[in-house]
């Protein structure tokens, strides 16, 4: 075989339509967009518009309950908090502030909150608003403290 000889399989590939080039293509004039009308002119779509029907996402039933002020919390694992001491950029006593500096955590939110994936050798001291329980079972386990305070959630 050379690479002259390189072909597709025949019907893998399939010429693109040019719509309107002329009567005789199929597509010409109004090239498939009917006469007149916000369809057949071009960049103008509503977007879930059915002509007055009443729209698919109304016609679904809600589902659930979505909380308005739902607390939103920046999330740290022990793993990472691990990580970042051994790299230098963490001290063993660990506040939100001091995630935040480090870089751990982009910013607070309404808090931080402790997880538990990953292991935690050293003797940490954590004061965060919200925590896992296996998380503080785990910082406890290694002979640190986990202190979960609402007072800077309040801020």
């Amino acid at each position: 075989m050379k690479l002259n000889e390189l072909r597709d399989n025949p019907g893998a590939t399939k010429k693109r339509m040019r719509v309107g080039r002329g009567p005789g293509s199929g597509k010409g004039k109004m090239a498939g967009r009917g006469i007149k009308g916000q369809n057949s002119r071009s960049g103008v779509a509503i977007n879930a518009y059915e002509g007055g029907q009443m729209p698919l996402y109304q016609r679904l039933p809600k589902r659930g309950f979505n909380q308005p002020n739902r607390k939103k919390f920046a999330v740290v694992n022990l793993g990472l908090i691990e990580k970042f001491i051994e790299a230098g950029k963490l001290s063993t006593d660990i506040t939100e502030d001091s995630l935040v500096e480090s870089g751990l955590v982009r910013r607070k939110l309404d808090g931080v909150r402790v997880l538990a994936k990953g292991d935690v050798t050293r003797k940490l001291s954590i004061s965060v608003t919200g925590a896992s329980r296996s998380a503080i079972e785990a910082v406890e386990k290694a002979g640190g403290s986990l202190k979960v305070t609402t007072a800077s959630a309040a801020e």
